[in-house]
């Protein structure tokens, strides 16, 4: 059964940042896009680039390895070279608390 589970605090993530975070044993990018946060798997389709160190543009990440862009809020592959979604997490703040259902 999912549930939510505490990943980070707001104060430690500036606007317009990714960061990694593990839960239960899975590798998740969190982005704070102008104070909204979302999550998705933090390891590109393509070759495994980690998202969580792309570039945000929007609502978009560009894995630094080889460009391939995904939407932060659905997990959408958006350009190549990846062909293949990744996964989306649903994310809801508590206080200072951010916390990912897995």
């Amino acid at each position: 059964m999912p549930q939510f589970i505490k990943v980070a605090e707001r104060s430690e993530m500036a606007q317009g940042t990714g960061k990694s975070v593990e839960v239960e044993g899975k590798r998740i990018a969190l982005f704070n896009l102008t104070g909204e946060f979302y999550a998705i798997d933090d390891t590109c389709t393509h070759r495994g680039g980690t998202l969580s160190e792309g570039s945000l543009e929007g609502d978009e990440v560009e894995c630094p390895l080889h460009g391939a862009r995904f939407n932060i809020k659905s997990g959408q592959v958006k350009c190549p070279p990846a062909g293949t979604d990744v996964a989306a997490y649903k994310v809801r703040v508590t206080g200072d608390d951010i916390e990912v259902e897995v």
